[in-house]
């Protein structure tokens, strides 16, 4: 399904990688982060390129809802309890100036990109206790928030956290006026990176410094990141027939929904849940709350986009490992990727360049907040032992043969394990559900007909094509 955002705007174009090249940094990735990476760098009279994969603004880029905040749900109560005022000033800081970096490249450059300055909203439907708290630790950070009752959202509240003058945009607009201004190299895989060569399928690219800005690292080591890190799946629908409504709307928990206006359309979000955990959320149970909440609307587009969630909740921004100096990465954003990928591209660009950056330090990967990070450690750990263990203990006593049309399954077929999906038509599509990646079992996805990794949150289409990283390939079809 495809993002409103992708409707009718053509993505960046660059060109395959032909000939080996020289240059001082190459930035691996053609997303956000990726491209304002390399362009604040070339501001800063650094030489760099972009390498990407496929087409720049193909990934999670093109997929977000566009919002450019320092508000991320209830983060501030806690980053003071995991890095203490000095940390979470740094976080707020650091977002904060994104919003008004990108601000500035728009003013400057006549970027046409729907921007908009609203107020962002946490809200709760239930009580106020958690609000209060997040109130206090953005006032101790200087931050103009401000309770309210009443904010104009269009269901009842208990109440919201209101951070004014932040902002919205159209995030392909935008990502496709700043990659014209950097030299990009599309539909070109990275095959492995050798010191400082990144060696591609087209040619390599000599680089003093490199920069993974690939959503997920494409290299599971040095740096571990996946075990460090885990995907999550999250659902949007633009809807048309409603009254407008102004300002972007988080809800306090995971349960809650995301709204946000677009012209004339309301995007609604919510209904996420962990890749691979199928049944848990998703396209039909975000639906059914729209229907009960604005039962005159009309859906419009859906679609659904992947964050990589990190263990203590900061993003990843630095030294991809302290074994590799001059290796850089830009990952984990959770759901905040738009004012992230601006403020790792601030980050990275200071440190590349030798400058200094106040802020760098609370997202440097090289930390480990053990009573924040613990449990989602522990809870990743049992994702991947239980995914590994089911390929092997877990024995289908179903045959293809007896797959209803439009359903998919693990089934026996031709006297093996495989995925099996059968088409409206009757056609059968076997995959292995052995993930390339690390061996993980495979689950299917009904509602978006794919094959899915419960550990690290690679996904696959039915007939086994790579859709979602960390998988470097894609599955093997049977």
């Amino acid at each position: 399904m495809k993002s409103i955002w992708r409707a009718g705007i053509p993505l960046p174009q660059g060109r395959p990688l032909t000939e080996d090249i020289h240059t001082d940094t190459a930035v691996i990735g053609g997303g956000m982060a990726g491209i304002l990476t390399a362009k604040l760098l070339r501001e800063k009279g650094v030489e760099s390129i972009v390498v990407d994969a496929g087409q720049a603004g193909g990934g999670v880029t093109g997929n977000t809802t566009g919002k450019i905040t320092s508000q991320h749900g209830l983060i501030y109560s806690k980053l003071f309890s995991i890095v203490g005022k000095e940390g979470a000033l740094q976080y707020a800081r650091a977002n904060q100036k994104a919003i008004e970096k990108y601000r500035e490249c728009i003013e400057n450059e006549r970027i046409d990109c729907d921007w908009e300055e609203e107020s962002a909203y946490v809200y709760s439907l239930t009580k106020t206790e958690h609000l209060d708290r997040e109130y206090r630790a953005a006032k101790q950070l200087g931050i103009p928030a401000r309770m309210t009752e009443h904010p104009p959202i269009p269901f009842p509240i208990k109440g919201a956290v209101e951070f004014p003058k932040q902002a919205q945009f159209h995030p392909l607009k935008f990502l496709s006026a700043a990659a014209r201004q950097v030299p990009l190299y599309d539909h070109t895989r990275v095959d492995r990176i050798e010191g400082g060569e990144v060696i591609t399928e087209g040619g390599t690219i000599y680089a003093k410094r490199i920069v993974i800005a690939t959503h997920y690292p494409i290299l599971n080591t040095p740096g571990y990141y996946f075990m460090r890190m885990y995907q999550q799946r999250s659902y949007l629908l633009a809807l048309s027939g409603l009254p407008p409504i102004s300002g972007m709307y988080i809800g306090e928990n995971d349960s809650n929904l995301s709204l946000r206006q677009w012209g004339d359309f309301l995007l609604l979000g919510g209904c996420g849940h962990r890749v691979g955990q199928v049944g848990k959320g998703g396209y039909e149970q975000l639906r059914q709350r729209a229907k009960r909440l604005f039962p005159q609307a009309k859906e419009v587009f859906s679609w659904a986009s992947q964050d990589c969630m990190t263990l203590d909740g900061i993003p990843y921004i630095g030294k991809f490992s302290s074994a590799i100096p001059n290796l850089y990465v830009a990952t984990g954003f959770g759901k905040w990727g738009m004012s992230g990928s601006m403020a790792a591209a601030m980050i990275l660009s200071d440190l590349i360049a030798g400058r200094p950056n106040q802020d760098a330090a609370v997202f440097s990967p090289q930390r480990m907040h053990w009573g924040a990070s613990l449990p989602n450690l522990l809870s990743g750990g049992g994702h991947t032992v239980s995914g590994l263990l089911k390929r092997f203990l877990y024995v289908p006593t179903a045959q293809a043969e007896q797959l209803e049309k439009g359903e998919g399954a693990i089934v026996n077929y031709q006297g093996k394990k495989a995925g099996v999906y059968k088409d409206e038509e009757g056609n059968l599509y076997a995959v292995s559900v052995r993930c390339p990646h690390l061996g993980c079992q495979l689950e299917w996805n009904a509602q978006e007909r794919s094959w899915d990794c419960p550990c690290h949150g690679s996904r696959f289409d039915y007939r086994g094509k790579r859709l979602d990283t960390p998988a470097s390939s894609d599955c093997q079809r049977r």
